[in-house]
């Protein structure tokens, strides 16, 4: 005869729900407020300028603070899901950008909306570098191929959707939906996060912060863009030159704050050693260079469509989704042809951009004012083609020589470098553009002109970034 023995639990354990794709789903929509919030001001910028007042300076403080806001914080964003644990970040940064989006979307005067861009900015740094871990986190080996063979295409998709999103927005509801999107956005990562997103044990056990560092790295880029967004405004005083010249201090103090850390044991922001390389330090070259050209572009073409064309925002976006689609075309040839050609799609990629440049520069001088939307559709399609064959294999390529125990440094400060390449991006071409075009001071310039400058100067930068493409690594990092 047996007897069963019960034992009373001496504890009630709650057992979290894991549902790997509602979880993806979770990522996507933290990814996709991010997303939307680099592309959408860009169409709305028009119609916030005209509601709000302010100057074109402010206009391009409104993109540049968040990118630069963004850049500042990614460097230290990742470190804080390694401390703190992804999901809790996650959250945080997710929770953070919704409040920041509201502050964007009631914003009563540019200085109000720039502090809140600069907010969001900050927090899409805590949220974002989350995103790539948690994917890790959700899937078996098995099934990672899947969640990432989704996870591209939704990010293509999404950089479609923006520029016409914000369009549709713009026109129906007002600038200020363009942020208030964000909310169910927000909400629904928050609600869904908390049950699906799984909860790890952190994967460093110190709680050292580089502070000091980040407020270093912080004030070397500030000081290197404000005078380059602002100094055309106020006419260059002597102390926007100052500035600039003081960036270059700053960011060697920077340098050798984080090598004397590093010396004394302590965890340092960046891991320097790998810009010994030439194949990163280049590739960081090619990383500023390149997103700085694109995005300035951008925010000219932009505007150029809605102030010197007179082209509403909606068709203005329309326009502009030519880019959007090629990007997507180019990011889905890339990811099939990567493992083939290597270091040679970047090429290819940027022949194509210099071909797009080029086309639009010869379509805007020859038509001038009097130039349709659908024909300056086909050189953006065929920018965008060249563009999106570069996005895919870019960073695995510049680290193909960076040691396995940097790729987490290495790579968050190529992110970082990103951002910063789009604020100067936006502080020197949109500067060209506003200071040659005469839409601030009526007469004194002329549109046309202005964006075929900016273009021109797109183009000399494309040549440079192809000639910094063979300084790079011939293998992306997950071909070695």
């Amino acid at each position: 005869m047996t007897t069963a023995v019960l034992e009373r639990p001496t504890a009630t354990v709650k057992i979290q729900v894991v549902r790997p794709w509602l979880g993806l789903s979770v990522v996507l929509s933290a990814i996709l407020m991010n997303l939307l919030d680099s592309t959408v001001v860009n169409v709305a910028a028009p119609a916030i300028l005209r509601d709000l007042g302010g100057t074109f300076a402010s206009l391009q403080w409104i993109s540049a603070g968040y990118t630069l806001a963004l850049a500042v914080g990614l460097l230290t964003g990742g470190r804080l899901g390694d401390m703190f644990g992804r999901k809790r970040m996650l959250m945080f940064g997710a929770a953070g950008f919704t409040v920041a989006s509201l502050l964007c979307a009631i914003a009563w005067s540019p200085e109000s909306l720039i502090v809140a861009r600069v907010a969001q900015g900050l927090f899409a740094a805590v949220m974002v570098p989350q995103c790539f871990g948690m994917i890790r986190d959700l899937f078996s080996p098995q099934d990672m191929a899947k969640a990432f063979g989704i996870f591209g295409p939704s990010i293509g998709l999404a950089t479609i959707l923006g520029p016409i999103v914000a369009g549709l927005l713009t026109e129906a509801a007002g600038w200020r939906s363009i942020f208030l999107i964000n909310l169910p956005l927000g909400l629904f990562t928050l609600i869904a996060g908390n049950r699906y997103l799984p909860r790890r044990k952190p994967v460093s056990d110190s709680k050292s912060l580089d502070v000091l560092g980040m407020l270093l790295a912080g004030a070397g880029m500030f000081l290197l863009v404000f005078p380059l967004v602002q100094g055309r405004e106020i006419g260059w005083p002597a102390w926007t030159l100052v500035m600039l010249g003081a960036s270059v201090p700053a960011l060697a103090l920077f340098t050798w704050y984080q090598i004397s850390r590093k010396a004394e044991g302590k965890v340092p922001l960046v891991q320097l050693t790998m810009f010994a390389k030439r194949s990163y330090s280049s590739g960081v070259l090619f990383v500023i260079v390149f997103f700085g050209a694109i995005v300035g572009f951008s925010l000219a073409v932009g505007v150029f469509l809605q102030m010197g064309l007179g082209y509403s925002a909606m068709k203005a976006s329309l326009t502009m989704a030519g880019w959007a689609v090629g990007a997507f075309i180019g990011s889905a040839v890339s990811a099939m042809t990567m493992a083939k050609q290597g270091r040679r799609i970047l090429h290819n990629g940027l022949a194509f951009m210099a071909l797009g440049t080029a086309i639009f520069l010869l379509v805007v001088v020859t038509a001038g004012t009097s130039v349709s939307g659908w024909l300056l559709s086909l050189p953006l399609l065929v920018y965008g083609f060249g563009m999106g064959q570069i996005f895919v294999p870019l960073f695995d390529i510049i680290m193909g020589d960076v040691e396995d125990h940097e790729v987490g440094s290495a790579s968050s400060s190529l992110e970082a470098l990103q951002q910063l390449g789009a604020s100067l991006g936006v502080a020197v071409l949109g500067t060209v553009f506003f200071g040659a075009s005469g839409l601030e001071h009526s007469g004194s310039g002329n549109p046309v002109d202005a964006v075929a400058l900016v273009t021109v100067i797109a183009l000399v930068l494309t040549l440079v970034t192809f000639g910094l493409g063979f300084l790079l690594p011939k293998k992306a990092r997950a071909a070695h």
